[in-house]
């Protein structure tokens, strides 16, 4: 974990020389350090109070990226000529506690149990009002097992860790809801948590996804677990959750876009994507209650900012570049699921997504000013920037599923050779107010970007498209 750097060495960083990339002579560019700085003294400030998903303060933070981007002589590529997606949100209430109810043995003429919300069982997510699969038992005790499509997996082990680490491999693999022993901590609230009735998700209008196609996760009790474990395979179980009242509001996502100069790569765009959107204001934290999001993900999106400034100052590149920052990554990929569906180009033409997110801060797992690459197993990506001098290694913490966690897996799932570039090395700070300017380590921020530029511009003037490994697309 990188230490605080304080002001004066921060401020030193800023106005030193400019960094040089270590690329070919022909493709070295320098670094604006003042504006990296700059960049995030605004972004991460007070002044826009965490940028909370779907808030004017998302909003003030997009037009900010707008208005960058058209100084670097980025088009615009948003809505009405610019450079701002304005996309729809719906949230569906809940008007009573939730059932699951099944029938022992599966006899139709048998009386059904009926477990109901803070009482048998509790709602820890809901992306569903009414769900239904057969009962697969999984206990990671005995090795791994796959998850038949459709299944209500009720998931065990003694590894609490490794319980919740296969929870998104098991939805990726087509579990439409799963249960689990409750916590320590959820034991505890059990009852005052009871009281309260499950949340929906907030939704793209018109999509039944984000980042995550289903994540109905529901605790049970020690009484209900005995049940459980007594029931047969494949009995039949059935979830219903009463939808009240639809709730509307509206994310927002800044693109532009930087059209290549050589026709027969026309259908190769590269995507350079961050997320723009933090947590906004919450429960104060040692009196502070402003949630800036300094390294999640203000740093990535200053990454793509300095980007598009060196892409868009320099040499037109043979390939179409689109830079995208999305709104509402923290509410489960909103804003990229919006531009999924609304892309200035057709997915099929555009040829990879690299996503930045969390380079804030060095991660002590790797060596020192490298960057880490999601599901670096899956394509040829990695290997490839790396051998064209990229500082570039595979995720050194798989067990948390990161591939699956940004805005990238959005796109992944269309398709698109689309992953994530970060490093972060899981520093206590994350979601805290304590994610803020103080904790930014500029003197690796700089390094990690400058490292990139040499690659990136080879990446946007080559042939190269990235593939897929077998069984690397999601």
């Amino acid at each position: 974990m990188t230490l605080p750097i304080p002001v004066g060495a921060a401020a030193q960083a800023s106005s030193a020389a400019p960094i040089k990339t270590g690329a070919t002579p022909a493709t070295v560019n320098d670094i604006c350090a003042a504006c990296i700085r700059g960049h995030m003294e605004f972004l991460a400030s007070d002044a826009l109070q965490g940028r909370g998903s779907s808030t004017h303060d998302e909003l003030l933070a997009a037009t900010y990226i707008a208005s960058e981007l058209r100084a670097y002589g980025i088009e615009p590529a948003g809505d009405d000529g610019g450079y701002i997606q304005k996309a729809t949100l719906v949230k569906r209430t809940v008007s009573a506690p939730p059932e699951l109810s099944f029938v022992a043995g599966g006899s139709t003429n048998g009386a059904a149990t009926v477990w109901t919300h803070g009482k048998e069982m509790e709602v820890l997510n809901l992306s569903q009002t009414e769900f239904s699969g057969p009962l697969q038992k999984i206990n990671l005790d005995g090795g791994v097992v796959k998850v038949q499509p459709g299944a209500v997996v009720f998931l065990t082990g003694n590894d609490d860790k490794k319980v919740r680490a296969a929870r998104s491999e098991m939805f990726s693999q087509g579990a439409v809801a799963m249960l689990v022993a409750p916590s320590a901590a959820k034991k505890k609230s059990w009852q005052e948590d009871g009281k309260k009735l499950p949340e929906m998700p907030t939704l793209v209008e018109g999509s039944i996804s984000g980042m995550t196609d289903s994540s109905n996760l529901l605790a049970v009790d020690d009484n209900a677990q005995e049940v459980l474990r007594k029931l047969a395979d494949g009995t039949f179980l059935h979830f219903k959750a009463h939808a009240g009242s639809e709730e509307k509001s509206y994310t927002w996502n800044a693109v532009g876009i930087l059209r290549g100069s050589d026709p027969s790569q026309r259908k190769n765009a590269i995507l350079i994507s961050a997320h723009l959107d933090h947590l906004g204001i919450g429960a104060p934290v040692n009196g502070d209650n402003i949630y800036n999001g300094a390294d999640d993900d203000a740093s990535g999106t200053i990454a793509v900012l300095e980007l598009a400034r060196v892409l868009g100052q320099g040499p037109k590149p043979r390939r179409t570049v689109i830079f995208a920052l999305f709104g509402s990554e923290e509410l489960g990929g909103l804003g990229s699921t919006y531009f999924r569906e609304h892309p200035p180009l057709p997915l099929t033409d555009i040829a990879v997504n690299l996503e930045f997110e969390m380079i804030g801060r060095a991660d002590s797992s790797v060596p020192h000013d490298t960057l880490w690459l999601t599901g670096w197993e899956r394509s040829n990506l990695g290997a490839e920037l790396a051998a064209h001098g990229a500082k570039l290694v595979a995720d050194p913490h798989p067990e948390m599923s990161f591939f699956r966690r940004s805005d990238n897996y959005v796109l992944a799932k269309k398709g698109v050779v689309a992953q994530t570039v970060s490093s972060y090395g899981l520093h206590k700070d994350y979601h805290q107010p304590s994610d803020d300017l103080s904790h930014i380590d500029f003197q690796h921020m700089n390094a990690a970007i400058a490292s990139l530029i040499g690659p990136m511009e080879w990446l946007v003037n080559a042939d190269f498209r990235p593939q897929w490994n077998p069984g690397g697309k999601p």
